[in-house]
């Protein structure tokens, strides 16, 4: 008996130690199993929904001056993130926000004190700091797994470009965004009313635009009776004398035309005529296109303003402009207020300066210049590959008239190289009866064409060959009138016009860049502004090349040469 009862006891003792064992291997289990999430064998869902709401808190571009968000609608509140939340249950924040002219800095802080948004847009500059420095994600198989085939397609297009300048190491460090070729050409825009008033032709010179800035300054195109109209609009602080290689689209109000007429490429590395790299702000036809500028703003031709005026495009709202350069969007920008305020201020824009030999020779662009980076730890790396997937494939959806699409959270453009030249004969053709609108309906990757010409009857008058703003539905379709006015005036000189275009032979930094070319951007930023404005000699030009050389500039040619070769 007594050994039964040994027999038993140890029986016990063994069995309980093995439902302890058991115990403590299904906690590991279970541990693992939270610690470690099996993957899913489902395929990723680029438009999946979350089950439970998510936050992204962003730095985000917020125009003060913008006002066409609808009563009612912030930053954080309209069509965009509602439709965001609606799609895809993501809630989105504000890390912070800052004006045009301050989002930059913004970065830069968030940069150095490695206090990072969830997610952001930032430039190529930003984009290899933060690479260094370690602070972002590595979004190789987010981007093959998320990426919807349509933003897939449209990246494809770029021939390899735009990977390229988002891969390190092998790896996809950002998400690259990926243009319009126009968005790089920057056309004179003209208030048209005020040349017929005057009596006066589109100019097709830089000598005959001098002149139609002139009148428009001195014969009160207006009718107010008041000294107040600008001839030639100038860069505001958010925005620069010309676009350059690293930013080299969507510059607003600054001089490009001029520049490119007289043969002038500064901020573009091209061929000299040895062969060799050589930087377009230091020849001697950039000296002649300054001695140009300098002549037409001490003649008061140019906003005595520029430089130091918050937003240009108060001028153009308020109706004292006349003149400036800008891309083909700028419907989208100060035309829709100032058609508002003055439902005949009839802007056009045009191909114009042209060169001596009579030929419009713009700079170009890359395709490829804004990135949205993910900070390293943060848990939901694909949100911000969804949100763009979103945004691609519904735009056609949003109404520009109650909410620019600067409102579009972490919003990068996706468009194929061709896509305002195709959309713009789509409209023409669908227009003239030639084409019907269910022509274009198979195009994809042209992602506002089904609705562009399926509603271009809705806002354009008749005669539809005539593009005069009386002719246009403003009143009951502005929102529909921004797009297709792009296309059917903002592009119609790149269709109809012979581009002798100029390319820069990079687009990207080089090594010495990194710590030098702050500085040297700096150097020739003041120095071109205070020579233009009559504060330095035009001789200061010879200075400038000289310290741009010694101070890194002539090292820097050298990786750029080595770089292209």
């Amino acid at each position: 008996m007594d050994s039964k009862k040994k027999l038993w006891s140890i029986l016990a003792i063994i069995f309980f130690f093995v439902l302890a064992a058991c115990s403590n291997e299904e906690t590991t289990v279970e541990e693992d199993a939270e610690e470690n999430p099996p993957t899913a064998s489902e395929p990723a869902d680029p438009f999946g929904k979350y089950d439970e709401t998510i936050t992204i808190a962003i730095g985000q571009e917020v125009d003060p001056s913008d006002t066409s968000l609808q009563d009612g609608d912030t930053p954080l509140d309209n069509q965009y993130t509602r439709h965001v939340k609606e799609n895809l249950n993501i809630e989105v924040e504000h890390a912070f926000t800052a004006s045009p002219s301050n989002y930059d800095q913004k970065v830069s802080l968030a940069i150095a004190s490695n206090d990072l948004p969830d997610a952001m847009v930032v430039g190529p500059v930003e984009l290899r700091q933060m690479v260094e420095a370690d602070q972002i994600a590595d979004l190789t198989e987010i981007y093959e797994n998320y990426a919807s085939p349509a933003i897939k397609e449209i990246i494809d297009s770029s021939g390899g470009v735009a990977l390229d300048n988002v891969t390190f190491d092998g790896k996809i460090m950002a998400i690259p965004n990926s243009q319009a070729g126009a968005d790089g050409v920057h056309n004179l825009w003209i208030r048209k009313d005020w040349l017929d008033k005057l009596g006066l032709e589109p100019p097709q010179t830089v000598e005959e635009l001098k002149e139609v800035a002139r009148a428009f300054v001195e014969e009160d195109p207006d009718g107010n009776g008041e000294d107040d109209t600008i001839g030639l609009a100038g860069p505001d602080t958010s925005n620069k004398l010309y676009a350059n290689f690293i930013e080299s689209t969507n510059n607003l109000y600054g001089f490009d035309g001029i520049f490119s007429a007289l043969h002038s490429y500064p901020g573009y590395w091209l061929e000299g005529e040895d062969g060799n790299p050589v930087y377009g702000s230091i020849l001697p036809e950039t000296k002649e296109a300054l001695s140009v500028l300098r002549d037409m703003y001490s003649e008061g031709l140019i906003d005595a303003e520029m430089g130091v005026r918050e937003d240009s495009g108060e001028s153009i709202i308020s109706g004292n402009t006349g003149m400036f350069f800008g891309p083909f969007w700028m419907p989208y920008g100060p035309l829709t207020d100032a058609v508002k305020n003055n439902p005949d201020a009839n802007w056009q824009s045009y191909a114009l300066p042209l060169d001596a030999n009579g030929e419009y020779t713009p700079h170009l662009s890359t395709t490829t210049t804004q990135f949205v980076v993910v900070r390293k730890d943060y848990e939901h790396p694909e949100a911000a590959m969804k949100i763009l997937n979103n945004l691609l494939a519904n735009e056609s959806e949003f109404d520009p008239s109650i909410g620019g699409p600067g409102y579009y959270p972490l919003r990068l453009v996706y468009a194929p190289a061709d896509e305002m030249e195709v959309t713009t004969v789509a409209l023409r053709e669908v227009l003239a009866g030639t084409k019907q609108p269910e022509d274009f309906y198979d195009m994809p990757a042209y992602k506002l064409l089904k609705s562009d010409v399926d509603t271009i009857f809705d806002v354009k008058l008749e005669p539809y060959d005539n593009m005069d703003i009386q002719y246009w539905d403003i009143e009951n379709h502005l929102g529909q009138w921004t797009r297709a006015y792009s296309a059917l005036v903002g592009t119609a000189p790149l269709v109809d016009t012979e581009i002798k275009g100029v390319k820069s032979l990079i687009y990207s930094q080089t090594k010495t860049m990194e710590d030098r070319w702050v500085n040297l951007k700096k150097l020739e930023d003041e120095t071109f502004l205070k020579i233009i404005m009559g504060t330095e000699p035009l001789d200061a030009f010879d200075q400038f090349v000289e310290d741009w050389k010694q101070q890194g500039g002539d090292t820097i040619t050298e990786e750029v040469a080595e770089a292209v070769n």
